[in-house]
This record gives C-alpha cells, sequence and structure tokens, in this order.
C-alpha cells in the first residue's frame, strides 16, 4: 500500500458534518414536513424515513504489500416502489451508515422531481483512495460488487460514480458482475465509458444541470449569467465542470476551492489554465499562491455561491456571513437547516441540491435507457433532452414554493415525494 500523509490529511475530516449535524435526522424532519403539507398519513412517513433495505458489507482486498485489509461499505436502498433503485457508490474515509441513507433518500426525490422510473439508493465503502493503489482500488471495488451480487441488477438497483470514484471504477464494477452473472450486463451500472457502453454527455451532466439551474433561477431575478462573479466550492468532476460551463457561458469564475482551502481574484481566475493543473482528485491548491481557508473562501464577496464538495459546509456560524444572493446546491447536503433558515431570512435564493444537480442522475437513467435499448444518442440529443428536463423541473419547483409560500427546498421535497407516496398507495402498502 502507498502512503502518503500530505493528501490523507488534506482528505481526512475534511467535510466532516459541521457542529455534530446529522444528515438523516435532518432529512427525515424534512420529509415529515413535507408529507404534512401534502397530508399523507403517518404510514406513508414511517416508511419513507428509512430505507427499505441497507446491506452492510466487509470487503477483504489484499493490499500491495500482502497484507489483508478488511473494508466496511454499505448498500441502501431507500424505496423501490416506482421502480428499481438507483444511486452514486463513494469511497471516502468519512463515509458512514447514516449518511449513506440520507443520500438514498435524497435520490430519490431527484427522481420523484424530474419523473425518473426509481427510487433512490445510495453506496459508500471507508476507505481513502488517495493513498491506494489502482491495483488495490480494483480489488475493493470488485470485492464490492461481489459482496452486494444478490441485491443488485438492471432491475433492481444500478450503481453509478459518486465522491471519489468514475468511470474507471465502473468499468471494474461492470466486469465484475457480468462475471457473476455469466453474461453481459451494461445496464446494471452507469457512468460507464462510452467503449462500455456509456453515455455521451454523462460526465459532465451534474456539472452542466447546475448551470442551467443558475442560469434559470437568476433570470427569474432579472439577472443574465454573463454579469455574475462566482465562487465554486470544490473542483472535482462537478465543481469544476461547473466553473468550466460557466466561464464559457460569460460569467466571471472568482474564486475556486478544493479540500486544500481557496484562491480568491475579484477579476477572475483563468478556468482553462486552472483545470489543466488539477490533479485527477480535483486537487489544485498545492500548485497554487495565496490560498485561504474555506471558511474565509466561502464569505468573499459574489453574486452566487456554488458548494460543490461534502455535507455541511454552510451552517449556522458562516451563513449569516455569506456575501452571495443566490447559492445553487452542487453538492449533496451542504447547507444545513439552520443555514439556510438564515439564508431564506436574508433573502438569499437556494436552489436546493435535490434539484440543482440532479442532471447526473437524469443522464444516468438515459444510459441505463440507451444499454436497455441498445441505442445510442449523440452529445446534442443527450444535452437537449437534459436541458428541457432540466428547464421544466426548475420552474416547477420555483412555482411550487412561490404556490405554497415555503422555501424552494421544501417545495421540492413536497415534488420530489409524492410520487412515492402515490405508487405506495396505489401498490396498497398504505
Amino acid at each position: 500500500m502507498s502512503s502518503n500523509p500530505v493528501n490523507k490529511r488534506l482528505i481526512v475530516g475534511a467535510n466532516k458534518p459541521a457542529h455534530g449535524t446529522n444528515v438523516l435526522t435532518n432529512t427525515q424532519e424534512a420529509i415529515r414536513e413535507a408529507l404534512d403539507r401534502l397530508g399523507y398519513e403517518e404510514a406513508v412517513y414511517e416508511l419513507l424515513a428509512e430505507p427499505l433495505r441497507v446491506m452492510t458489507v466487509q470487503i477483504p482486498v489484499r493490499m500491495d504489500d500482502g497484507r489483508t485489509e478488511v473494508f466496511t461499505g454499505y448498500r441502501a436502498q431507500h424505496n423501490d416502489a416506482v421502480g428499481p433503485t438507483k444511486g452514486g457508490v463513494r469511497f471516502h474515509p468519512d463515509v458512514t451508515l447514516d449518511e449513506v441513507k440520507a443520500l438514498s433518500i435524497w435520490m430519490s426525490l431527484k427522481c420523484g422531481i424530474f419523473n425518473l422510473p426509481y427510487g433512490g439508493a445510495k453506496g459508500g465503502i471507508v476507505c481513502d483512495p488517495r493513498t491506494m493503489s489502482l491495483g488495490e482500488q480494483e480489488r475493493l471495488a470488485r470485492g464490492y460488487v461481489r459482496a452486494i451480487s444478490q441485491i443488485v441488477g438492471p432491475a433492481k438497483d444500478i450503481p453509478a460514480p459518486d465522491v471519489y470514484t468514475n468511470a474507471q471504477i465502473m468499468s471494474w464494477m461492470y466486469d465484475e458482475y457480468s462475471r457473476i452473472r455469466e453474461s453481459d450486463s451494461p445496464g446494471f451500472i452507469t457512468g460507464k465509458p462510452l467503449v462500455l457502453g456509456g453515455s455521451r454527455g454523462r460526465e459532465a451532466a451534474t456539472a452542466l444541470g447546475v448551470a442551467i439551474a443558475l442560469r434559470e433561477a437568476a433570470g427569474r431575478l432579472g439577472k443574465q449569467v454573463q454579469d455574475l462573479r462566482i465562487l465554486v466550492q470544490g473542483f472535482g468532476n462537478v465543481g469544476s465542470n461547473v466553473a468550466r460551463i460557466l466561464h464559457e457561458m460569460g460569467a466571471t469564475i472568482v474564486g475556486i476551492s478544493d479540500a486544500g482551502g481557496g484562491v480568491y481574484r475579484e477579476g477572475g481566475l483563468d478556468i482553462p489554465d486552472l483545470i489543466d493543473q488539477k490533479d485527477s482528485f480535483g486537487m489544485v491548491t498545492p500548485r497554487l499562491a495565496n490560498v485561504m481557508p474555506t471558511e474565509e473562501f466561502l464569505v468573499q464577496p459574489c453574486d452566487v455561491l456554488v458548494p460543490a464538495a461534502l455535507e455541511n459546509q454552510i451552517h449556522a456560524d458562516n451563513a449569516p456571513k455569506l456575501q452571495a444572493s443566490m447559492v445553487i446546491e452542487a453538492a449533496n447536503g451542504p447547507t444545513t437547516p439552520d443555514a439556510d433558515q438564515i439564508l431564506h431570512d436574508r433573502g438569499i435564493v437556494v436552489v436546493p441540491d435535490v434539484l440543482a444537480n440532479a442532471g447526473g442522475v437524469t443522464v444516468s437513467y438515459f444510459e441505463w435507457v440507451q444499454n436497455n435499448q441498445g441505442f445510442y444518442w449523440t452529445e446534442d440529443e443527450v444535452n437537449q433532452r437534459l436541458e428541457a428536463m432540466m428547464v421544466q423541473s426548475v420552474h416547477n419547483i420555483l412555482d411550487t414554493a412561490e404556490r405554497y409560500s415555503v422555501s424552494p427546498r421544501l417545495a421540492a421535497y413536497m415534488v420530489g415525494i409524492r410520487p412515492f407516496a402515490e405508487a405506495m398507495r396505489w401498490r396498497g402498502w398504505v
């Protein structure tokens, strides 16, 4: 096993929940409020507050130095009343069971908002991939698939990339599943490379969806993208692509950050150059000067803040200090409930994660459809379909928020949870 203590310090604990915030408890409270607003009975809440199915696995991996290390992995399947479950797999040292459960619920909400025929799922393995060789990562990925193979599949539960996983890891998982089933199963997993049945447009789909959501929300406030100064927190696949797309749309990206801190320049940053300098884990600040701590970075002057890191980055201590007029959540759960209320009271528009970053699962759905049909679309077709669904969903949520006089987040939960409540009613579960 390779050792890199500098990199390990940059990851371990870098994005742990602020102030002991529990993302699962927060999510359950929001689900209850949404169901109460919609008038559903207690049994509906009880079925939606926890995943229907959770698996915890122990994965033995032979490391490069000959040792066997055992890793803990999880797979949570929130609700399959609408259809098979769908959700990513993350490799991260801070993965917890509660986090995976909450993420599976968020995936259900995204699917409900976009009318996808899926329930939500999520997987995670407690590991630090930055200290692992490619061979160790491959053996871990294959071991995880073997451990969960009985509960996943093209018509059961379809994994995808997430934090610190990518097309290569999806390819190993796909190959392992096909070996176990003794048949080719491209619809088992999404986020694959094109040569293995991946979809054009998938890699940048989440970021493109975020950019479209930002454009549409800004337009409702009478603002144009090219007039906006934007902070992007996080410079991995999503954050760097958000910065690139918005830069190409004419926005001024005044700040970017990674796990090592942030850089800010009032006149704007050279985004193409920064993307060229970043490593495969989204780290660029070790190569830069004048790097500030993340807490200082988040409160720099801007028009729009795009958190694209992990959970609970905007909390009660820094929410009063934000200088943005809009927050577009590219990450999952970046804002705590206390902070969300503070931002709402300050008149800061928050486009919630379950809406803003759902481009990834939407194009994953497109990939699954193409795999099942054996017919593949052009990138323009993928992007046009994504744009139409993003535009419709953004305005649906913002219209719902106005109609019910609630925040966009609560409106998103109301719209997203309703299909599951109705599907369970029709199935006779409640």
